[in-house]
């Protein structure tokens, strides 16, 4: 960069429905600019709040920067800083080919913040008229929790750093959100450590629904616990530290040392019990909130129906011919209305209309299914066929996960300790991981169903639905009647020999066009909680 070129800081903010959090953040962008002074220094938001990242830009090169550093205004580098705020970057970057773009790192573990937290947590002491010593504290450490191991990973690291450094007693992580233990557990958890004194640091950067939660527990557990001191430490906030640390991931950028966190990244490289996720492609989910807040100004509209807009499923015109002809081709009359599109789809796939004359619904199935794919958002297969089956669209636009194990190290370890199949020990892992929240959809392996009913009757599981449609001979028929017989769930399945992969994937299509076109017609659902862009990107 030449003397005469201007730099560029663009801060990339998550975005808050809590004006706190957004007051917070400015005042941050503001700390930045008067230790800067000589840079352009712009903010933007991915969700809610406006400006947006592309308008942040926008105001830095009408500044006259033409080197800009996008730098994330998080502190841990999970979805927001690997997915959204990189999207963004490549958005304006094409927009703008003739300016050098370049991406920081979020703040993670740097040693000014963790000095930061050590003044958050000697501030908390001095709160109290009690002397404990340090060896009587549990130090709590709340993240804001991820479906990113390796973020995380960096709050426990955290806690662990100023549990030795520090010379606490214990440390104990928890998370106000998406990761286990969440909060409440955690305070309990930490309170029959038998500790004196219970030290609540928030892994945060700003102020936010979350951080007004994590206090609200604290709160509830020093109630609970007249006998032990609960102390609340601060979260980071506007502090110059905070200021100076981003504008070092600047400066990095620039200087080509961003030093992002790749080497346990699931997306890189196999993790333990992440191993599918590898290479998986990234996409932004932040686009139907992003600039919310102020649209909804522009509107004079209530910003709460942040959801996205459904429209009715549209097949392509030859599904749509099959389906006039699969209409026609018999008398669906004795059928219950809400089944009709499982079994015509059933239809289609085998190419048999005798198909469904077989099938078995448990009473409600239908219903339960629907309900659960839209708020579970997971299933869970027996093999991968049944997976390739599902329709993409449509598990994109409802935000569907889907897991099937049958490849996996982990489980082909089960399948060799255990002696089960590894279709069956696909099954156990999906319980271990995911509990009750999930959508079983079983289209290969009887002894993946005979793993499903033992797991049901033995050990309390409840899958939302368990769908169960294998092919074959040896087992099929004595697998399906045992789960026919299994009353605590809801079921589909079928009598006899026929299924098979495509079937199970059919089933389960069906109920997710049955899902969205529910979605189309009542309008967009209430989605759950405001992370309050604080901790992990």
């Amino acid at each position: 960069m030449t003397a005469s070129e201007k730099f560029g800081i663009v801060i990339a903010g998550h975005g808050s429905r809590d004006p706190d959090a957004v007051r917070e953040f400015e005042a941050l962008v503001e700390l930045v600019r008067e230790r800067a002074p000589q840079d352009a220094v712009s903010h933007g938001y991915l969700e809610f709040a406006s400006p947006t990242i592309a308008q942040a830009v926008a105001d830095n090169l009408a500044a006259g920067a033409r080197q800009v550093a996008v730098v994330p205004g998080v502190l841990l580098a999970a979805r927001h800083a690997k997915n959204d705020m990189p999207a963004e970057m490549q958005a304006v970057a094409r927009d703008h080919p003739e300016i050098d773009f370049h991406f920081g790192a979020p703040m993670s573990l740097d040693p000014k913040l963790l000095q930061l937290a050590q003044e958050r947590i000697v501030a908390a002491e001095a709160t109290s008229p009690q002397t404990i010593r340090r060896s009587d504290t549990c130090l709590v450490v709340v993240g804001r929790g991820t479906t990113d191991p390796d973020a995380n990973g960096e709050v426990a690291k955290l806690a662990r750093m100023l549990e030795e450094g520090m010379g606490f007693g214990t440390a104990f992580v928890c998370y106000s959100g998406t990761a286990q233990p969440l909060v409440a557990d955690g305070l309990r958890s930490a309170a029959r450590l038998g500790y004196a004194r219970i030290v609540v640091l928030p892994f945060f950067l700003f102020d936010g629904v979350l951080v007004k939660r994590i206090y609200a527990a604290a709160d509830d557990l020093r109630e609970r616990e007249p006998g032990l001191e609960v102390l609340k430490a601060g979260y980071f906030g506007v502090h110059p530290i905070v200021a100076d640390v981003m504008i070092d991931r600047a400066r990095e950028a620039v200087a080509g040392r961003a030093a992002m966190n790749c080497s346990l990244c699931k997306y890189r490289v196999q993790i333990v019990g992440f191993e599918q996720q590898v290479g998986e492609p990234q996409r932004a989910h932040h686009l139907a909130v992003r600039g919310l807040l102020a649209k909804a100004d522009a509107a004079n509209e209530e910003p709460a129906s942040a959801g996205p807009v459904y429209k009715p499923y549209d097949p392509h015109p030859i599904e749509a011919e099959s389906f006039r002809i699969i209409a026609a081709g018999r008398d669906w009359s004795a059928f219950p209305s809400d089944r009709l599109t499982v079994l015509q789809r059933l239809v289609h796939t085998s190419g048999d209309f005798d198909a469904v004359d077989d099938i078995y619904f448990s009473p409600g199935a239908v219903d339960s299914g629907i309900r659960a794919l839209l708020r579970c958002k997971r299933v869970l297969t027996d093999v991968t066929m049944v997976q390739t089956g599902l329709k993409r669209a449509l598990l994109e636009e409802l935000g569907i996960d889907t897991w099937c194990g049958v490849h996996d190290r982990e489980t082909h370890l089960m399948s060799e300790q255990y002696g089960i199949t590894r279709s069956a020990a696909g099954i156990r892992r999906g319980w271990e991981k995911f509990g009750n929240d999930v959508v079983v959809a079983i289209g290969d392996a009887p002894t993946a169903i005979f793993e499903t009913v033992r797991l049901i009757r033995d050990h309390g599981w409840r899958p939302q639905l368990v769908i169960a449609l294998p092919v074959g001979f040896v087992g099929t028929r004595e697998s399906k009647d045992a789960l026919r017989r299994c009353l605590q769930v809801p079921r589909i399945t079928n009598s006899g020999t026929r299924g098979g992969s495509p079937w199970a994937a059919s089933v389960v299509n069906g109920l997710m066009i049955d899902g969205l076109n529910q979605l189309a017609g009542y309008g967009a659902v209430d989605e759950a909680g405001d992370d309050a862009g604080n901790t992990a990107g």
